[in-house]
């Protein structure tokens, strides 16, 4: 097996460690883990007080000194914005200017401009799409007259909605560590787990509980704090919990003692963390029909009712109780797993770098 020098570029919005801030970071630790422990020497691009563990190479986020006459101009964008874009763009162009030895450049990140410079890299650039179209990236990839870029997409859901600017993306979806997902014994509350933010709905989840006279511990990092003011808080009290953003282990244990997982996206999910983190734990799922969420489930493992209907989520709580939970795990094994997400990766990566250019024989 050919060992790869692998530039992984992270979303630098959140720290690359635990306890993660939502799915991406999860799935970039993860990914960085799998690579490195096949034995291909991984760099991390990723933001301050991520996980030195994975070989990260902090991204350049340095603010541009800008003038003030410059900082006045109508066009400017707000600083986050502006810190984002000056980081992405110093470390694109030190990539560009030999490519620090790298086989390949991994773009796991959400910003356009690694897709935007792709072709000023001496190496094959691979871009995984995580979310619905969004307008900075569809510029980036119509920019030059070809794209250099090979697409990646998470689920079959986000590929069909880039199709019409990315015909043809390979679809590897997430895997999570079924080593570190163990199953537990359920038979307790129910569990809702993910971002406090509107998309995902938690509030929702409380509702459905409440119908089911069932309770609910909310688990995860509140990324909307107003949100959870108006929506969240005040539907909490005996039958709704939260109990924070707990590290992963301290999750699993939480997932794996609950006897069903709700799942509550008010967007259309591109893939489903959460959901194979569940099966892994041998915990069913029921959730609303939304995204990719049809890809990840079978009716032994969970159930799916329309979008945003509460009351329906409630009712199939009966039947999604019922189930076996070696089920849920075995469908996590054999569809969720890093090492099938890893292996198709390595697949991928092989095939974009020529045998010659490599010469790290394992």
């Amino acid at each position: 097996m050919r060992r790869l020098r692998v530039a992984l570029i992270a979303s630098i919005r959140f720290p690359i460690r635990e306890p993660f801030a939502g799915g991406l970071e999860a799935q970039t630790w993860a990914l960085a883990r799998g690579l490195t422990a096949r034995g291909h020497e991984v760099t991390l691009f990723a933001a301050p007080g991520s996980d030195p563990a994975l070989g990260v190479a902090e991204l350049p986020v340095h603010r541009p000194e800008l003038s003030a006459a410059a900082l006045a101009e109508q066009s400017m964008p707000s600083p986050r914005w502006m810190a984002e874009h000056h980081a992405y763009l110093r470390l694109m162009l030190r990539l560009a200017h030999g490519g620090d030895g790298f086989d390949l450049v991994h773009n796991n990140s959400l910003h356009y401009l690694p897709v935007a410079m792709a072709a000023a890299l001496p190496v094959p650039v691979v871009t995984t799409l995580h979310t619905p179209p969004t307008p900075w990236l569809e510029s980036a990839l119509q920019a030059p007259e070809r794209c250099p870029v090979v697409f990646t997409a998470v689920s079959r859901h986000t590929a069909r909605a880039w199709e019409h600017v990315v015909p043809r993306a390979v679809v590897v979806p997430n895997g999570i560590d079924t080593a570190r997902w163990t199953p537990g014994p359920g038979g307790g509350p129910l569990v809702w787990s993910g971002r406090i933010a509107p998309e995902k709905g938690p509030h929702l989840a409380v509702d459905a509980a409440r119908e089911a006279r069932r309770t609910v511990l909310l688990a995860g990092p509140v990324s909307d704090p107003g949100y959870f003011e108006r929506s969240v808080r005040p539907r909490l009290g005996e039958r709704a919990r939260y109990v924070g953003h707990l590290p992963q282990r301290a999750l699993a244990r939480l997932v794996g003692r609950a006897s069903a997982t709700l799942i509550t996206p008010c967007w259309e999910e591109p893939y489903g963390l959460v959901v194979a983190e569940s099966l892994a734990c041998g915990t069913p799922v029921c959730g609303f029909d939304r995204g990719a969420l049809p890809e990840l489930l079978t009716p032994a493992c969970g159930r799916l009712v329309p979008a945003d209907d509460t009351a329906a989520l409630a009712d199939a709580l009966t039947a999604v109780t019922g189930l076996r939970r070696a089920d849920a795990r075995r469908r996590a094994e054999r569809h969720c797993s890093n090492t099938a997400m890893i292996d198709q990766y390595e697949r991928l990566y092989l095939d974009l770098v020529p045998a010659q250019r490599n010469g790290r024989i394992g």
